[in-house]
């Protein structure tokens, strides 16, 4: 009996690489599709050596029809998309093309093919946009404020279209904040927790966000790749929100992080108030109930934890690149 082959695009990404990790574990075959296999090479882990790489564009149908076809995975986890962060409105012709349309082409790929290909698309909250209601589940209204978020809406909205249409087993993860050590520095939480790191090496003196009181909910992403898993091994295809059902401040998270290496925020964390945005009315919150009922997952890594992962791992990088 063959070993199962999973393709995940974003590979190199911080979701793409917890899901590669855990699929090996599980004796995958993991093909990571990349747009430059040579830079992803040198990038890649050494324990993440073994995978396949492929070079892979989401403008280019034939590429995508052609990888496929020839390599026949049973599953496909997208993670190739355009940030979010600070760039939920740069670009929203590319962001569009490559977070909408490009998701459309994995799903026609798949249905030329005609094969029982399983796929699972990283959505995100950023659907909800400005929600009426708190927890946000499945059923919760869906309203985009950001080019981002109305592409992931269009991904999410075509893939139920396919699922109807044409029987094919897709789904979409609604992804609340999900975060880890591998997080990109252009967010957030990454940002405070290599400051935080910084200042306690004496290589920064003060940290500048916009509003502390901003809330979220935020997992961990090593959690979050797991439930995707669980999502393709159910009978049938379908949706489902994944999230801690816990909202904590950007307060907060300075709190815990600057308190992990024995110090203070409030006498590092700076309030720039041409970078605070009204805080929305109604909180960003996930209700999971149906993946906790359904899937049985659950997030195991709770908040302090979380944040406290991140800052030690950032201090040990930068310990080590001092030496």
């Amino acid at each position: 009996m063959r070993s199962p082959i999973a393709l995940i695009t974003g590979v190199m990404g911080q979701d793409g690489l917890y899901m590669t990790e855990f699929l090996l574990s599980k004796g995958y075959e993991v093909i990571g599709a990349v747009r430059d296999i040579q830079k992803a090479r040198l990038l890649l882990p050494e324990d993440l050596q073994c995978i396949d790489l492929v070079e892979w564009n989401m403008l280019d149908q034939d590429t995508i029809d052609n990888i496929i076809l020839n390599k026949k995975p049973d599953e496909i986890y997208n993670y190739a998309a355009y940030s979010t962060g600070l760039g939920m409105y740069d670009s929203p012709i590319d962001l569009s093309d490559v977070n909408g349309l490009g998701v459309v082409r994995i799903l026609e790929a798949m249905r030329k093919k005609n094969s029982p290909t399983r796929f699972c698309q990283a959505s995100s909250r950023e659907v909800f946009g400005e929600p009426v209601e708190s927890p946000q589940n499945e059923y919760t209204k869906v309203n985009p404020r950001s080019p981002y978020g109305a592409a992931k809406l269009y991904a999410d909205s075509m893939i139920k279209i396919y699922r109807k249409q044409y029987g094919m087993f897709a789904c979409s993860a609604i992804l609340f904040n999900h975060e880890s050590p591998r997080r990109g520095e252009s967010f957030v939480t990454r940002k405070i927790t290599r400051t935080v790191a910084k200042i306690k090496l004496g290589l920064a003196k003060e940290l500048h966000l916009g509003s502390l009181d901003a809330k979220r909910d935020w997992g961990f992403a090593g959690d979050y790749i797991k439930a995707m898993w669980c999502m393709l091994q159910q009978e049938k295809g379908d949706d489902y929100v994944l999230a801690t059902g816990e909202a904590h401040t950007v307060r907060e998270f300075c709190q815990v992080a600057f308190a992990r290496l024995g110090l203070d925020y409030r006498e590092y964390v700076r309030e720039d108030s041409f970078a605070i945005r009204p805080n929305e009315q109604v909180p960003l919150v996930g209700d999971f109930s149906k993946a906790k009922n359904e899937l049985g997952w659950n997030p195991k890594i709770g908040f302090e934890e979380l944040v406290g992962m991140m800052v030690d791992a950032d201090m040990h990088c930068l310990n080590k690149s001092n030496r």
